[in-house]
């Protein structure tokens, strides 16, 4: 999700992240190694289409 900035994200440990851009990307899938911020892992995994379903 894309946030126009400065922002401050409070994460539920107390903790606070702040971004001085104009733009923050925040992670909404939770795969980011830089949670909350998103670090574009969510485009590593592959398209539906392409996923071995059972």
């Amino acid at each position: 999700m894309l946030i126009e900035g400065p922002v401050e994200v409070a994460l539920p440990d107390g903790s606070v992240v702040r971004s001085d851009r104009f733009t923050a990307a925040v992670c909404l899938c939770g795969r980011s190694a830089s949670y909350p911020v998103c670090d574009t892992s969510h485009r590593r995994r592959p398209p539906r289409s392409q996923r071995n379903t059972r």
